[in-house]
């Protein structure tokens, strides 16, 4: 079973009660995560394979491509309580995610940055965040940043990535305790 990413781990507690989804999900090692901490998840990946071995108490699978042509974003505005996304990147998605987030929710996103190439795939342009790209697209989605890193990691493989935690207009910011996350008990 594959390990939940420890910038999702982190951050997922400042997630505010109801439901998250975890966006192209996999095998669903964050969707565990989020329903272990007591959130309903959908979780969504194109793979049927990949979703069958996500599904668990609490998660409901979704089987959806929204990278097929003329797919429309499936979620209404405001939705979800959290969004997880990890190593996937569709930039022209990110606006209707951004609108799905409610207006206190959480944004946890981590995925591969210009300069992973010299480590391996993804090494396509489309499939790599540009200097900032991360930060800007939560500024234009009106979200606050919370956190925010843009470097190389070794875990779980060598990789250079962007990530980000940033919350809705409406979040409670008395709720963001970072000197809490590191000794909280993580599922």
């Amino acid at each position: 079973m594959d390990t939940a990413s420890s910038w999702v781990r982190r951050w997922a507690p400042l997630v505010p009660s109801g439901e998250v989804l975890d966006l192209a999900c996999g095998s669903g090692r964050h969707a565990r995560l989020l329903a272990a901490l007591g959130h309903p998840v959908l979780a969504l990946d194109r793979d049927r394979q990949a979703l069958a071995a996500a599904g668990g108490p609490g998660i409901r699978t979704m089987e959806y491509d929204l990278e097929a042509e003329g797919a429309p974003w499936p979620f209404e505005a405001g939705r979800f309580a959290g969004i997880v996304v990890t190593n996937y990147l569709h930039r022209p998605l990110m606006p209707a995610l951004m609108k799905s987030l409610a207006p206190g929710g959480v944004l946890v996103y981590e995925t591969f940055a210009v300069g992973n190439e010299v480590f391996g795939k993804p090494s396509n342009p489309l499939f790599l965040l540009g200097a900032g790209e991360l930060l800007e697209q939560a500024r234009e989605g009106g979200l606050r940043v919370i956190a925010f890193e843009d470097g190389v990691t070794d875990e779980p493989t060598p990789a250079r990535v962007q990530r980000l935690c940033a919350a809705g207009p409406a979040y409670a910011w008395s709720d963001a305790k970072l000197d809490h996350l590191s000794r909280q008990k993580q599922p």
